[in-house]
């Protein structure tokens, strides 16, 4: 995955923060604080000169420097993110705890984007790891909207990443029982993303259609629910990917049959065994197939 741009510019801020530096005990002798605010926004480079004196300020070595700026670099933040993304599709929020806490102290995530990601998935930890009873929701959002202020401090038109973060805000309203609230959020987070020129990820769409038709259901919306449900599996054919189209196929038959429309819905129904035995996910084959049976009994 690459989720994490690495660059000089982004390096030099990143270590100028870790030594505890501020832009102008940087810069002292070496530049004017204008020109190193130019350098840690990529807006202009620093010569090789002032690069050796900012590295031996910061107390690394110039080789060092750029290995932060390698493929290995990059390749180890990649694998870290898409270990921790792996980690939150099983839903193993202690194994994405542990990792935060060990990657707050590395360097490597000291950039801004990097930052970003693990305040993310810190808020998303103290949610579901908190006892059910005293979880702290308001703090985990504010913890989310505080990671997309890091790259947007305006709010207004989110990247794709910024509107993946805003859509952890939704599913944690609609965990906590606020299907309205996030049924909102994710509205315009569907907005938000088909205003976009590309998508780098198209699950993160097919994750918000799939929230809005699971929480319209919970509402008993179900016509409406069917809208992105049958939105969801358009897009899961469009783009020949599986990623929750067994899940869109089971919603749309769960919806028709709450809509007295049992043949159809058992059509969707036996539709959705069918990718479920694909991808070997027993334990949601096993309920459609238990549903199934209710219906054909």
């Amino acid at each position: 995955m690459g989720e994490i741009f690495v660059n000089i510019g982004e390096i030099l801020q990143s270590l100028r923060v870790y030594k505890g530096l501020t832009k102008e005990e940087l810069a002292e002798d070496i530049c004017s604080v204008e020109e190193l605010d130019l350098f840690e926004k990529n807006k202009q480079n620093p010569t090789i000169d002032q690069l050796i004196r900012f590295v031996n300020k910061l107390n690394v070595q110039l080789s060092d420097f750029f290995d932060f700026t390698s493929a290995d670099s990059i390749s180890y933040v990649s694998a870290v993110t898409g270990l921790i993304n792996r980690y939150k599709r099983e839903r193993n929020y202690q194994a994405i705890h542990e990792i935060v806490e060990r990657e707050k102290k590395n360097p490597l995530f000291n950039m801004p984007s990097g930052k970003q990601f693990l305040l993310w998935h810190e808020a998303i930890c103290f949610y579901y790891l908190s006892n059910p009873e005293n979880r702290d929701k308001d703090r985990s959002i504010g913890m989310l909207n505080e990671a997309i202020r890091i790259t947007n401090p305006s709010g207004k038109g989110l990247s794709e990443r910024e509107n993946e973060i805003k859509m952890a805000i939704a599913i944690l309203e609609k965990d906590d029982l606020n299907f309205e609230k996030s049924i909102t959020i994710l509205k315009e987070i569907i907005e938000d993303i088909d205003q976009l020129p590309a998508l780098a990820e198209p699950h993160t769409r097919l994750r918000a259609l799939f929230g809005l038709s699971q929480s319209l259901s919970k509402l008993k919306r179900f016509e409406e629910s069917l809208i992105y449900s049958e939105k969801g599996i358009k897009q899961c054919i469009n783009d020949e990917i599986l990623y929750l189209l067994g899940e869109f196929l089971y919603q749309t038959a769960l919806n028709h049959i709450a809509l007295d429309n049992n043949i159809v819905g058992i059509d969707f129904l036996r539709k959705s065994i069918q990718i479920f035995n694909i991808q070997n996910r027993k334990m949601l084959s096993n309920i459609a197939e238990e549903q199934l049976a209710n219906l054909t009994s």
